[in-house]
């Protein structure tokens, strides 16, 4: 017979696995990105301005699923090291626009190792890791979606 009270053991969360595991991988980052001197959240932000170069706060939250009150203290972590800047936009003083720097852009010559570092210290299947890519990306889709 089912206990009613089922739904609250922590082993049939779904949440838990995937906060348990995300841990555990930033844990395996963690000695690549002291390297580098970033945090992972630095990092993936810095991953975004390789990709996009500049854009404004608000964009740079919607990529990362991060709000603003997390980025700030962040940003300005990333300028203190002349990886970024933060200016103003000339047209409307309430967007924040952030653009990478010369600095910035060469800090991506050193990182560029780390995934395959990170994929060599991930215990799971190429397959796996395929199909659960592709999962959580349909479910960050659907996340971003119910925002819009």
């Amino acid at each position: 017979m089912d206990d009613k009270f089922d739904v609250l053991k922590l082993e049939n969360q779904l949440c838990f696995p995937l906060y348990a595991c995300s841990k555990e991988i930033v844990k395996r980052y963690k000695p690549f990105l002291d390297e580098i001197g970033l945090t992972y959240t630095q990092y993936i932000t810095m991953m975004v301005l390789w990709e996009h170069r500049e854009m404004n706060v608000k964009e740079l939250g919607e990529h990362l699923f991060l709000d603003s009150g997390t980025l700030t203290p962040l940003l300005k972590k990333l300028e203190k090291k002349g990886y970024i800047v933060r200016e103003r936009d000339s047209r409307d003083e309430r967007i924040l626009r952030i653009a990478i720097t010369k600095q910035g852009e060469e800090l991506k010559e050193r990182a560029v190792e780390i995934p395959a570092k990170i994929g060599s210290c991930v215990p799971v299947e190429e397959q796996d890791a395929v199909q659960l890519f592709q999962i959580l990306h349909r479910m960050l889709e659907l996340f971003r979606n119910e925002k819009s």
